[in-house]
């Protein structure tokens, strides 16, 4: 196997011209390849459970979820849902997270490069281990069991494509593992979504039935039901994906005309939405019984979850950071752990969810720490001069720095159990981490039907229902709502609010940008390499 720099570097290596030298390169720790693939065992071993290790991640801009400055925190933080406040001399971060929160990232922000190169750099390698199984089954046509492997990878591809394609709109498109410059041309969103779309579609007949969150053979892998749910927010977000000209919003594709063939019968994209949502439902996937079981520290028997991140501090090097960042440090070190004092639920969440009325939502307190908070034996938290320590939901702001309120401004995250066994800096704990869940389904098949005409209430309220909350009409500003309300702090709100046409509009703390009428902060920067590389244009408004 490649040593792992190959793939830290492969973006920018194809923008040299002695990339392919470099390729060629035979590291004295590599195995050669008829070795490492040589055997059914190695082929799996070094061709697709490899491959898992890039779903989460370690280090910064790696990884789906738990790390920082990532896929997670571009669909987040710059949203109605988080903020990172400025307290004194803390997350400032040459003003990183203030710029997330107003859309002034710009095209020389490290973190959208980095997050391009780790998506790329994990499709490259999904290429190469086509290859590989490619190359398996030439000499071993029967076997049925790198068939197989060969969906997977090519449904874990599709995956990352489909990461890229939300967040930068226009991505190369190539299927080789060393890609030289002519492959990695821009192509239309729409070209990709079909990608996509035809990949995922192909290879369901090969996939696994196994419900990928429960310990046993396909435990966190790609699975049946993780690619329908791929598909089910493909065509759910089919009037985004195929508007090549998404700074024109009165473009927009009509959903009902986006036409999807599934096994020979013809649909529109939000009947495609319902179709996928049923199946999955049809495969033994229901909520479990309490709103919080999801995020349990043993997790693993959900009836729910879908697609995870497997965690295990004694097995795996994949990080969580989420609790860590948000908690006080006060607060952490009453359960043993550290915290860093940061994230924060927005104004507008709390608004969405009712905090301080007599309708607060029933979720607020499996979601969020408010006001005073409490250690495990149900004393409070103390500050370092003896006083509580309570949250002020309602103080927080972009920069409090200097208020009274500078270190306890903001509602904090608590929606997965803390795991008082997790290493001392709460980075690694043993609660999966949840990519693709049940709730979600529920909330997409609502949304379909009311988009295509019809009433959505029974699946909306189904969510409702878990919670004791009442029941509401599945409209689409409820739905958007609910979203928020179910699936804070899950990494879908840009993806979200992008659909509902929410995403460029003002908001408190966050001002009106020039040109922002145009919507071309719904899509990232291209990475100057990139475009320096294939000399195309860079995204409009950039």
């Amino acid at each position: 196997m490649r040593r792992f720099l190959l793939y830290t570097l492969a973006v920018v290596i194809v923008a040299c011209t002695a990339c392919d030298k470099f390729l060629d390169e035979d590291p004295t720790d590599r195995i050669p390849d008829n070795e490492a693939y040589n055997t059914e065992g190695d082929l799996y071993r070094n061709a697709v459970a490899s491959l898992y290790g890039y779903v989460g991640g370690n280090t910064n801009s790696q990884g789906l979820q738990g790390t920082g400055r990532g896929v997670y925190d571009l669909n987040t933080f710059t949203t109605d849902e988080a903020i990172m406040p400025t307290r004194g001399a803390d997350w400032y971060d040459g003003g990183f997270w203030q710029d997330l929160f107003t859309h002034q990232w710009g095209t020389s922000n490290g973190a959208i490069d980095g997050t391009w190169d780790y998506l790329f750099r994990t499709i490259i390698k999904c290429n190469e281990s086509l290859e590989h199984i490619d190359a398996f089954l030439a000499q071993h046509k029967s076997n049925d069991n790198a068939a197989k492997w060969r969906a997977e990878v090519r449904g874990l591809r599709a995956m990352f494509y489909f990461y890229a394609m939300d967040l930068y709109g226009r991505v190369p498109v190539f299927t080789k593992s060393s890609p030289e410059a002519g492959d990695m041309k821009l192509q239309r969103r729409s070209t990709t979504f079909n990608f996509i779309r035809n990949e995922l579609l192909d290879i369901l007949p090969m996939l696994n039935y196994d419900h990928s969150n429960k310990h046993g053979e396909y435990y966190g892998r790609f699975t049946y039901s993780v690619a329908v749910f791929l598909l089910a927010k493909l065509a759910l977000n089919a009037e985004v994906y195929c508007h090549d000209n998404w700074t024109d919003a009165a473009s927009r594709p009509n959903g009902k005309d986006i036409e999807w063939t599934i096994y020979g019968s013809k649909m529109n994209t939000w009947e495609a939405v319902v179709y996928f949502c049923d199946d999955i439902t049809s495969h033994g996937y229901m909520l479990d019984e309490y709103f919080s079981q999801p995020f349990a520290v043993n997790n693993e028997n959900s009836a729910e979850n879908i697609f995870i991140i497997p965690m295990d501090k004694h097995l795996y090097t994949n990080l969580f950071i989420y609790l860590f960042r948000s908690r006080h440090y006060n607060h952490a070190a009453a359960y043993g752990l550290n915290g860093e004092n940061g994230s924060s639920a927005t104004i507008e969440a709390l608004n969405t969810f009712g905090y301080g009325t007599e309708n607060i939502d029933p979720r607020f307190i499996s979601t969020y720490y408010a006001d005073e908070v409490f250690d495990y034996n149900g004393n409070p938290v103390l500050l370092d001069d003896g006083t509580p320590l309570i949250y002020e939901p309602w103080k927080v702001a972009l920069d409090v720095s200097g208020k009274p309120w500078e270190k306890t401004a903001g509602a904090r995250m608590r929606k997965y159990e803390i795991d008082l066994t997790a290493t001392k800096d709460g980075n690694q704990s043993d609660n999966d981490i949840v990519l693709f869940r049940y709730a979600d389904v529920l909330l997409m098949k609502a949304e379909a039907l009311v988009r295509n005409g019809g009433n959505g209430d029974e699946p909306f309220n189904m969510v409702r229902d878990r919670v004791d909350a009442p029941h509401r009409t599945a409209t689409l500003a409820n739905i958007l709502d609910e979203r928020m309300l179910e699936l804070a702090w899950e990494g879908w709100r840009r993806n979200d609010m992008i659909r509902f046409g929410t995403f460029t509009s003002s908001r408190a703390d966050r001002p009106q940008l020039p040109g922002e009428a145009s919507g071309y902060t719904i899509v990232f920067p291209i990475p100057g390499k990139i475009i320096a590389l294939t000399r195309d244009k860079q995204n409009p408004g950039y």
